[in-house]
Order: C-alpha cells, then sequence, then structure tokens
C-alpha cells in the first residue's frame, strides 16, 4: 500500500496538506499512532505516523514541531498523518516543517477516527500479505494458516505468541504495554517486573517493535525480544502485524463490555438513580455486581485536560492482582472507574501512576479515590468523595501528576487542597482582610510573624526565638495582626480560621 492510496479511500476524507508524486508513492510498512513530542524510539522505517498534534501549542511550537518532524524524518517515516480535531486545522509550523523535512502530510478530518485509518491498513497489508507467494513469508505458510484461524477464534495471545515463534525455537519474546504490563510472553520468557518490563522496552539492546492499533502513549502494546537475533526481523514483523490483528479482534469482541461500562457510569454521575436501576447496571458488568466498590476518578492537567484520560485510567487498573472494574467518561472529559475492592485493602495505583507518567512526561495525570461503599445507592457519593479527593491531587502536585485518595486526606491542609481555587481565594482574603489585600512590605512582614506564631504552637518565646526578635516585638507585631483581622488568637477557632486562611493563599 501507498502513501497516495490513503486519498483515494472513501470514507476516510483524508486531504493532502503537502507531498509530491515521490512521497506519495512511497510503500507503508505501518502505522503509529502518537502524541509524544518526541516519538524517536517508536518508529519504524516505512511507518505512517498519526498524531492528533497534542504536544503542539503556539508558545513553543516551532521548537516542538522541529523535534516532533525531525524524529520522523530520522526514522523513516513515510507520512504524516496530522488530526484537525484539536486545533481546528494543522498549523503552518508543522506544514513547514514537513516540507523541509521531506515528510508527506495529510490532514486528518475531526470525523475520521484513527481506528479507521490504522484499520483500513492493516486489512490492506494482510491483505496483500496473504497473496504473496510462500516463500516471501519469513513464517512458514501452515504457520500463518494456523495464526489466522487462532485469531479468528480469539485464542489467548500467548498460544498466538508461541505459535509463530515456534519454527524459530520459541527464543524469549513478550508483548508489553508501554507501562510494562505483560500481554503475553513466550514459554522460554522469564516473569518480568512492569518497571523492568519498561526499562527493556526502552533500551537499545534486543528488538522492539510497536504493535500497530490506534492508542495513545498509555496504552500502546510493543512486540519485544531482549536478545537480538532470536527470530528473522521478517518473522517479527509478521508477528507483530498478527498480535495487531488479535488486538483488534479483542477490542471488536469486548465491545459491547465498554457500552455497559460507559452506561454504569452515566447513571452513576446522574445521581437521582434508583436500587434498582444501578443494580441491573451494575449486573450487566459481570463479576462486578458484587461489590463492594470504590470510585477513581481521573483527568489529564494541561490546556487539552481528559485527553487519554480513560486509557490511562484503564491500563492502570488492569494492573492490579484481580482487576475487576467498569469504565466510562463524563462529559466534563473526566475518566470514571467502579472498581471492585475490599474493604481492608487500599487501591494501590502508586507505581502504575508513576509508569503511566512515564508515557507522557510532559502532561500531568490526576487521579482521586473514594472510600469503599457497599451499596450501590453509595456510588454518587463515592463518585463525589473522589472527585474531591481528585482536586487535592491537582492542587498539591500540580506539575508532575498524583493519586490521591480521601482517607489520605487526614490534615487541615490536604483536606482545603480539594476546594476550588476560587473559593479558597475568597475565603483566605475575607478571613485576612487588609492583609491579603495589600502588598506593603509591613503586611508581608504580619503574615510571616503570623505563619511563625501558629507553627509555634502561639508560643511567645518560641516565635521570638525563631524570627530573632524580641518577644515584645513579637506581641506588637501579633496585636496588629489581630486589630487588622478582627480575629483573637486565644479563641481556637480564630487560631484554626486564620491557619486556614494561610493555607488557602
Amino acid at each position: 500500500m501507498h502513501v497516495g492510496d490513503l486519498l483515494q479511500i472513501e470514507g476516510l476524507d483524508l486531504t493532502l496538506v503537502w507531498g509530491g508524486e515521490n512521497l506519495l508513492s512511497q510503500v507503508i510498512s505501518g502505522v503509529t499512532a502518537t502524541d509524544l513530542e518526541d516519538p524517536a524510539r517508536f518508529l519504524q522505517p516505512g511507518e505512517i505516523v498519526l498524531s492528533g498534534l497534542v504536544w503542539w501549542n503556539e508558545a513553543h511550537g516551532r521548537v516542538r514541531t522541529e523535534r516532533f518532524v525531525s524524529a520522523l524524518a530520522e526514522a523513516g517515516a513515510t507520512a504524516l498523518l496530522a488530526g484537525e480535531e484539536t486545533h481546528g486545522a494543522v498549523p503552518v509550523d508543522i506544514v513547514n516543517s514537513c516540507r523541509e523535512h521531506g515528510i508527506a502530510l495529510l490532514a486528518v478530518p475531526a470525523r475520521t477516527s484513527f481506528r479507521a485509518v490504522t484499520d483500513v491498513v492493516y486489512r490492506r497489508q494482510w491483505g496483500d500479505l496473504s497473496r504473496r507467494p510462500a516463500d516471501h513469508f519469513a513464517l512458514p505458510e501452515n504457520v500463518r494458516s494456523d495464526l489466522g484461524r487462532l485469531v479468528d477464534l480469539g485464542t489467548d495471545a500467548g498460544e498466538i505468541l508461541g505459535r509463530a515463534l515456534a519454527p524459530f525455537g520459541t527464543p524469549p519474546c513478550y508483548v508489553l504495554t508501554s507501562t510494562g504490563r505483560t500481554i503475553a510472553r513466550t514459554a522460554s520468557a522469564p516473569e518480568l517486573t512492569a518497571a523492568r518490563a519498561v526499562e527493556n522496552l526502552r533500551s537499545l539492546t534486543g528488538e522492539t517493535l510497536r504493535v500497530q492499533a490506534e492508542t495513545t502513549p498509555y496504552d500502546a502494546w510493543y512486540l519485544h525480544v531482549p536478545e537480538a537475533g532470536g527470530a528473522p526481523p521478517r518473522a517479527l514483523h509478521e508477528t507483530a502485524e498478527v498480535i495487531g490483528q488479535y488486538r483488534h479482534h479483542h477490542h471488536r469482541r469486548h465491545s459491547g463490555r465498554r457500552r455497559t461500562g460507559q452506561d454504569l457510569v452515566a447513571l452513576v454521575s446522574r445521581g437521582d438513580a434508583g436500587t434498582g436501576a444501578l443494580a441491573n447496571a451494575l449486573e450487566s458488568c459481570g463479576p462486578l455486581a458484587r461489590g463492594p466498590w470504590r470510585v477513581v476518578v481521573t483527568t489529564t492537567g494541561g490546556r487539552l485536560a481528559g485527553s487519554g484520560a480513560e486509557e490511562a485510567l484503564g491500563e492502570a487498573l488492569q494492573h492490579l492482582p484481580s482487576p475487576v472494574f467498569a469504565v466510562g467518561t463524563t462529559p466534563d472529559a473526566e475518566a470514571v472507574a467502579v472498581v471492585r475492592s475490599d474493604v481492608e485493602s487500599a487501591l494501590s495505583l502508586g507505581e502504575p501512576w508513576s509508569l503511566l507518567h512515564g508515557c507522557r512526561p510532559e502532561t500531568p495525570l490526576y487521579a482521586g479515590v473514594s472510600a469503599v461503599t457497599t451499596e450501590p445507592t453509595g456510588l454518587h457519593a463515592a463518585l463525589t468523595q473522589a472527585r474531591y479527593a481528585l482536586a487535592a491531587a491537582r492542587q498539591s502536585s500540580p506539575t508532575t501528576g498524583r493519586v490521591t485518595s480521601v482517607e489520605e486526606l487526614s490534615s487541615l491542609e490536604s483536606l482545603l487542597a480539594g476546594i476550588p481555587a476560587d473559593v479558597r481565594a475568597i475565603f483566605s482574603g475575607t478571613t485576612l482582610g487588609p492583609l491579603a489585600r495589600s502588598d506593603t512590605a509591613s503586611h508581608h512582614m504580619l503574615l510571616h510573624t503570623l505563619e511563625v506564631f501558629l507553627a509555634h504552637n502561639c508560643s511567645w518565646a518560641r516565635t521570638a526565638e525563631a524570627l530573632h526578635l524580641h518577644v515584645n516585638t513579637v506581641h506588637y507585631r501579633i496585636e496588629r495582626v489581630q486589630a487588622l483581622t478582627g480575629r483573637d488568637l486565644a479563641r481556637l477557632d480564630h487560631k484554626l480560621d486564620l491557619r486556614a486562611a494561610l493555607l488557602c493563599r
């Protein structure tokens, strides 16, 4: 299949932005979907690259564009298929850079999904392969026939992987997600921890091939052979194509499960659903019908909040020892999961979250986790708890992302972190009065004295020592604070008010 063929396929509605006949006649070897700013390590020669351009913004457009497009050129990519949904059109920076580096550029309209493009390429490639003479394949004809049958039957990925590599002695080989979760491995491949698997994927040893599918950076699959030479390169490419077909069939078979998950999330979000409706929705989700449950809410940070959040949450939850959950999205671009969870055990998402962060380091990823509920009617309240914990996570870790559960909100500071920023600002300004509204050096000095005074349990002597002041000076400053705020620091409730106001600044 050639790049130009994509423009002729009815239903895709792709538009040529830039590229001559010489570029359009290039053969497509595969597809990679990515929004990494530097995707170099995941690209293979001859691939077309699908990107929603999430990495691009006007402020840093030229620098990021050069990094992205030069990575495509160096890897030998044949074309960039740029989604128009994010920015409305392909930015001029990207057009110019593709022209400079000799990369064909096609625009993908918002109505065309990346999956549709990927499926077209896969179907054409699979058909082309099946029509080639047998001696053009690395995999024997009987193996290819068996693999097609196993994929159609929905056979386990491990069995498919083993059958594909059997003619070559079944070397150690893995199918891994971008967060190091093992989808399948051959019998000779030892078990890997997720962290070790991610290290292997990012190392320069062995062979790593992207399994082609429409994915986000959080849920991509890779075929990984730890030692180079374990199987002929062509055989590995053919095996990766088969695994891609397996994933496509797997996705189609589980489309009903995804619909029931979305229906459950929509019902929980409403807040007015009765016990019967919730019970029926849970029953439709199979094993999830039996509680207790927790609710998890996830979103990404930045201008494109929520982008990839559902895929990230699903991938994180798959790392749990016994993952039973349903996931969906809300109109506010939140990803919400109802997860079966024992009362005694916490929902441990710390390690998966750090691995997810490594997939897209420039995009903070946040999650809030509710307490356990044992009744279906408690799921909406659990969703409210999870959203509050999510807000606390965003406030406490604005640049790197974080998971926070409501059980962790055990201090005044952590509790206040979940309050919306505008509410915090109003409370702080009202409580601190003139101290909050003035930029004078004297008022800054009074606020600092108040902070130290409260931090030392309102001890005059220790405050004076910490500030290197005379005790009488501390008395004078605190009296000024009390006069300006109208609060009496001899009263516990007023101390708490002022402490909360300082934390809300």
